[in-house]
């Protein structure tokens, strides 16, 4: 059975968490780069490093050390708009754990590990003292996903159902106590390690990515977050 170990993300980590991070926008969500919702993705120390109530995780393989995984929690809830004015309302920054970017390369699905990397998260979460909710969204158009977070956490809105269709997205809340505290991670650090300045990705990892054009738009709108 493949061993892995998950960590949260030091600087080492960030090429390969790009990497993870973009071939999914590209391949699984078909929106390629948009920098309006994805600058987390290529400044990820400053999304997830630096405040200390955020994280990012990672998942390597044991037998190369590649990042294959990613799994982040930020405190900002749903913003209004793109998201209903219910569910901002519900989700207030601050008090919201939001999950992002659980995601997995296609030849590591299927083995549980973005069950426990959402168990880290909760722990995380919880150990945290201030978040009261948890929720994320998710586009049920990508394979397995819907199923996944039905598995974890409860449906608040489904925009499928609204007379417009919506985004197309589905909104879930996740229980604090979903899954079990997940036991310390193999290797990882006792304390954050200090951030540096992310690096482009590598055109051999990850598609060619412009950092700064803002005319980099999709014709598909999608929420942030993705």
């Amino acid at each position: 059975m493949r061993d892995y170990c998950i960590r949260p993300a030091g600087p080492e980590d960030l090429d390969g968490a790009r990497a993870v991070m973009l071939d999914t926008v590209y391949r699984d969500f078909g929106t390629g780069y948009v920098p309006r919702w994805h600058g987390d993705v290529i400044d990820p120390v400053a999304a997830y490093l630096v405040p200390a109530r955020h994280t990012l995780l990672v998942a390597l393989d044991g037998t190369n050390g590649e990042v294959v995984a990613t799994a982040a929690l930020d405190s900002r809830g749903p913003a209004h708009p793109p998201n209903p004015r219910h569910v901002a309302e519900r989700y207030p920054c601050g008090t919201t754990a939001q999950l992002r970017r659980v995601y997995v390369r296609r030849e590591h699905r299927r083995r549980g590990l973005a069950r426990r990397l959402v168990a880290e998260l909760l722990a995380f979460a919880a150990a945290d003292g201030g978040y009261r909710s948890v929720y994320l969204h998710t586009d049920p158009a990508v394979e397995g996903a819907e199923g996944f977070w039905r598995s974890l956490g409860t449906v608040v809105h489904d925009e499928r159902e609204e007379v417009t269709g919506g985004q197309g997205i589905v909104h879930f809340d996740v229980s604090l106590g979903a899954l079990h505290p997940a036991p310390p991670s193999r290797s990882a650090p006792s304390a954050r390690s200090a951030p540096s300045a992310p690096s482009a990705p590598s055109a051999s990892s990850a598609p060619s990515v412009p950092v700064v054009p803002a005319a980099l738009s999709s014709s598909r709108p999608r929420p942030p977050g993705r």
